[in-house]
């Protein structure tokens, strides 16, 4: 090939899957230097792409049918070489077809949607697709595109003015632990009353201070953690965007967390984490470099803590989560800030 290449990663959502997507750009760009890196993302996913070194440019999907044709169309004028589509929906196979890159390469593991699109198309069987990182899943598509891998770096880089607007809302800290108590599903998320137990030893026990941060919808669950704790948590009230997030979770010594959209961004930005897990499977979306733990009850459970409620096999709507008690995760939280502190 005599000009640099022009690849598109398509990965539309979530939040970790977007995070953990790191190595796939850190080996194009290896491999490639001068290559054009782009990804495609829904729009709340897009600020989090452009924290990575490694991506040029993000395309926005449209919202609106109407912008469809010109979003297609400029796809096809961008004169990309490879597409790496990761999602294999109908949908990002009309985008793939789009952009009549000369390869295409799909992965999939639940089904095979438009496989005459592709040049390449993998499968991973499920068994093995459970027993392997997300990440690994990713890379096994730069195979056909004939990129090697050499790193399994996932690195997000906040912008300069959102970190002094962080400091701002941290300062005169001194070991500061960040716990974000939110999760996608109410099954997976630990008694409030715990976590202000935690709170409370951690903060006698430990001389670190707690910041307490929850998303959009999640007031309730930060209410409730205020409402139990005895000692003095400080509440993070400030309305942010995923850039934002990213430059304070930078600020911290550890972030105590679920299994969550926010623990992967506070893992890429350099911050270790704490994390609760229920049945999910610990393996398919660990945090990404070293340092991190992952509590998880001893499965298959034997003492369940909600049987009318729980549905076994199905991780979304389990409450192991429950069966972790407050003296392992302050054991865990303990361990983590045995060091000296990552900002003193």
């Amino acid at each position: 090939m005599t000009s640099a290449p022009r690849v598109l990663v398509i990965r539309r959502r979530y939040l970790g899957d977007i995070v953990l997507l790191g190595p796939v750009f850190r080996n194009l760009r290896l491999h490639w230097p001068g290559a054009h890196l782009a990804a495609v993302a829904e729009p709340a996913f897009a600020p989090l792409l452009a924290l990575n070194p490694d991506v040029n440019e993000t395309l926005v999907l449209p919202r609106r049918l109407g912008d469809w044709p010109g979003f297609l169309l400029r796809l096809r004028r961008a004169g990309f070489t490879h597409v790496l589509d990761l999602d294999n929906t109908e949908r990002t196979a009309l985008i793939t077809r789009a952009t009549g890159a000369p390869c295409r390469v799909a992965i999939w593991y639940v089904r095979h949607a438009w496989p005459w699109v592709y040049t390449a198309a993998l499968q991973s069987q499920p068994a093995e697709h459970e027993r392997r990182s997300i990440i690994e899943y990713y890379l096994s598509a730069l195979g056909p595109a004939g990129v090697p891998v050499t790193s399994r770096e996932v690195r997000l880089v906040p912008r300069e003015a959102d970190l002094v607007s962080a400091r701002l809302l941290v300062r005169n800290a001194g070991r500061k632990i960040l716990l974000h108590p939110g999760s996608r599903s109410a099954f997976r998320m630990w008694p409030a009353a715990n976590f202000a137990a935690v709170c409370d030893r951690v903060q006698d026990e430990l001389g670190a201070q707690v910041f307490v941060l929850g998303g959009p919808g999640e007031q309730d669950t930060v209410n409730a953690i205020r409402a139990a704790a005895k000692s003095h948590l400080v509440t993070i009230n400030t309305a942010l965007g995923l850039a934002q997030f990213a430059a304070l979770a930078a600020q911290f010594d550890l972030m105590l967390c679920h299994d969550s959209g926010p623990m992967h961004v506070a893992a890429a930005v350099g911050t270790p984490v704490v994390a609760l897990l229920g049945s999910q499977n610990p393996v398919v979306f660990a945090p990404a470099g070293p340092g991190h733990t992952l509590l998880q009850p001893p499965l298959p459970c034997t003492a369940c803590v909600a049987p009318g409620q729980c549905v076994p096999g199905d991780s979304y709507r389990n409450l192991c989560v429950r069966n972790i008690t407050v003296d392992r995760v302050v054991a865990a939280v303990r361990e983590k800030l045995s060091g000296k502190s990552r900002h003193s």
